[in-house]
């Protein structure tokens, strides 16, 4: 066995080959969601592509055809690069694994031309004993990065190098995840919508160090600590009811009921 330690060896076992033969066979499945076909009316969502390559080109040329497919990314393929990962940091092991620096590049790409639908979290937590860090066994270690309370910030972090707009945002982390949800209240400010509201200030810069309120209940795990964000959230509001303000959380809580229909 090639050293546990490095990243290289790790990303060796997940090679995008395996991705690409994941999706083709979705691909070729969903053929009966056509018309006509005995799942029609169906849809497939691809999840966490990390791929921007042979994958990706896959699910282009699917849509091409008029198949009902979509897409998403993770943060944190677009924030990292197999390249950067320190020999032992476990915190960054995922799967699909993040790829290369132009991989990346390739991902943005794709993003902003629409060939990529949202972003999601993949929000993947676990007790450090898990993630091996003293170890840094990358092929024992847990797969799985803790991101969602950083999500918003390191999207516009990495992202503002591109041009990216307020609005992309919200059609990434919102408008779109609403829509292939079914959820027709959410995911955009308009009449009759649940009031659902991120208050934040996209200049404001912050350390993501042991100092900083995190409000995941083992930080250390994290592959975004240590980091230099931009896009402080300041506030968070859940269909009107203020549920966060700078790092404290609503006393009660106001979710509602899940009803079996």
């Amino acid at each position: 066995v090639e050293n546990a330690r490095s990243y290289s060896t790790y990303l060796k076992t997940r090679p995008a080959s395996m991705e690409e033969a994941a999706i083709n066979q979705l691909i070729t499945l969903s053929k009966d969601t056509r018309a006509g076909g005995s799942a029609e009316g169906a849809h497939l969502h691809i999840v966490h592509l990390s791929d921007a390559r042979t994958s990706l080109n896959l699910i282009k040329e699917a849509k091409q055809r008029g198949d009902s497919i979509t897409v998403e990314t993770c943060p944190h393929y677009l924030a990292f690069a197999a390249e950067d990962i320190p020999d032992g940091d476990t915190r960054f092991k995922c799967a699909p694994p993040i790829r290369d620096a132009a991989n990346k590049e390739k991902l943005w790409d794709a993003l902003l031309d629409g060939d990529i639908d949202m972003l999601s979290s993949d929000h993947s937590p676990s007790v450090p004993e898990m993630k091996l860090l003293d170890e840094g066994d990358f092929l024992k270690a847990w797969g799985g990065i803790s991101s969602l309370q950083f999500v918003l910030p390191a999207t516009w972090t990495h992202g503002r190098k591109y041009g990216i707009t307020f609005e992309q945002l919200a059609s990434w982390w919102s408008e779109n995840p609403a829509k292939l949800a079914g959820l027709t209240t959410k995911g955009a400010i308009a009449v009759g919508n649940q009031a659902d509201i991120v208050v934040w200030e996209p200049d404001m810069e912050f350390d993501l160090d042991n100092d900083y309120p995190v409000h995941i209940k083992h930080p250390s795990i994290s592959a975004y600590m240590g980091s230099r964000l931009s896009g402080k959230v300041l506030a968070t509001f859940v269909r009107g009811n203020l549920v966060y303000k700078e790092g404290n959380h609503a006393s009660q809580a106001c979710a509602l009921p899940i009803l079996h229909r």
